[in-house]
């Protein structure tokens, strides 16, 4: 009797066991499916009744965009591919897009195209690594996408096959990607698409091909940035930076900021509270100095309204001897350019005194510019900008961290230390 209960026994766990295997392959099944399905809103092609308007919109969409940062190699032809682009997976690089009909998109379709942007799939239906930011271009509309397509088929065209990506295992295996977007991806054109209003045009442009979320928010294990996630900053993975908030958080975003100064930061790259650097420079020199002044002032009128994210911890500074060494440092080697306060002189020299960059969560920002020292951004509105110089070379690891903590946590600052193995970590990555 005990050996038979004690068979009915496995026989149910058994049963129980193939059971749940089946739920699970059930809902693997399921969240493959919405990752590959395709959504139905595509829309027609948008004709227009001037092709040269049309084209030249388009130009201005690319750099709206900043298409060329990931599709052209420095000192490559113009969006024939090769640049790459460092993450936590491996290193992606961004494909010749040159109306080639080899090597690049010139055999595309405008529907082809607007599949890539809008569904993340290529014309034969391989899915997009997201690394190309469909997960935002998504909500860009037809007529824009039919509008970038008609630029890109006029620039020259370049027989250059794309360069494979190299990804760590298994990441590789495209299938995954899938189930990847099962999770994250929800194609769907942006309810503020073709609506006239700052607002509405601001959000439209920093959501969609803007896709400033890709850089300005934590990403999760995955590399998603979950739905809900806002503005709230985030390490830009292989580069070693960190995207302030763009939310109205008075300490670590744009609370403080006037519409002004953030549309002095896109043109020109400097503004009463700092300079753009680092990948953010790159973004103003490509991108965002081109914006016409309405779309500049609708995309800070929108990032004004988006509210402060959730306070941060407070962080401390226990070893007070480190902040002492940092004085002296700043003191011999800072305080001409940025003041024995910390509030800097005009926007040649930025305030580090409230400055979102400098008391970031993350320290990397801080640490390159003192390593590497550099320049603000050159545009039109700043051709002659004024530079850093380097300090890599005549201070220690121990000397940066010092420093960088005193700049992190001195005139109402409060961002934490930094050691000397931070340091030494973002000397390796910066070669």
């Amino acid at each position: 009797m005990r050996g038979a209960s004690a068979g009915r026994a496995r026989r149910m766990a058994a049963r129980i066991v193939v059971a749940l295997l089946l739920l699970l392959a059930a809902g693997l099944a399921l969240l493959a499916w919405r990752g590959i399905r395709d959504d139905a809103s595509t829309g027609p092609t948008q004709a227009s009744a001037d092709p040269a308007q049309r084209i030249a919109y388009g130009a201005y969409l690319a750099k709206v965009g900043d298409c060329l940062a990931c599709h052209t190699v420095p000192g490559g032809q113009p969006y024939a591919g090769g640049a790459a682009i460092p993450t936590a997976f491996g290193t992606f690089y961004g494909p010749n897009i040159t109306p080639d009909r080899a090597t690049g998109i010139g055999a595309w379709s405008a529907d082809d195209f607007w599949h890539a942007l809008h569904q993340g799939k290529s014309p034969s239906g391989t899915l997009l690594y997201p690394a190309f930011p469909y997960t935002e271009y998504t909500r860009i509309s037809r007529a824009d996408a039919d509008a970038l397509y008609a630029y890109l088929r006029t620039v020259a065209p370049v027989a250059q096959p794309s360069k494979p990506h190299q990804l760590d295992f298994p990441y590789g295996w495209r299938p995954l990607l899938a189930l990847w977007r099962g999770l994250y991806f929800r194609p769907g054109v942006h309810a503020d698409a073709g609506v006239d209003g700052d607002l509405a045009r601001g959000r439209y442009l920093v959501d969609g091909l803007g896709h400033c979320i890709a850089c300005h928010a934590p990403r999760n294990a995955l590399g998603a940035t979950p739905s809900g996630s806002g503005f709230v900053g985030g390490t830009i993975e292989g580069l070693g930076w960190y995207a302030p908030a763009l939310d109205g958080d008075p300490r670590d975003g744009l609370g403080r900021w006037s519409q002004d100064d953030i549309v002095a930061l896109l043109k020109t790259g400097v503004s009463a509270h700092g300079a753009a650097a680092g990948p953010m420079g790159e973004v103003v020199v490509g991108s965002t100095q081109f914006l016409t002044g309405g779309d500049a002032r609708a995309i800070a009128g929108y990032l004004k309204s988006v509210p402060a994210g959730p306070a941060p911890a407070a962080n401390r500074v226990r070893e007070t001897g480190g902040m002492r060494r940092g004085g002296a440092l700043y003191e011999q080697h800072c305080a001409q350019c940025h003041a024995a306060d910390g509030q800097g002189k005009g926007k040649d020299w930025p305030a580090l005194a409230g400055n979102i960059s400098v008391t970031a969560p993350y320290p990397g920002n801080v640490i390159h510019m003192v390593l590497e020292g550099g320049f603000a951004p050159a545009t039109a509105g700043n051709p002659q900008p004024h530079g850093m110089p380097p300090f890599g070379q005549l201070l220690s690891d121990d000397d940066v961290a010092a420093v960088v903590t005193y700049v992190r946590n001195s005139w109402g600052n409060a961002a934490g230390g930094v050691t000397s193995l931070q340091v030494k970590q973002a000397r390796a990555a910066g070669g």
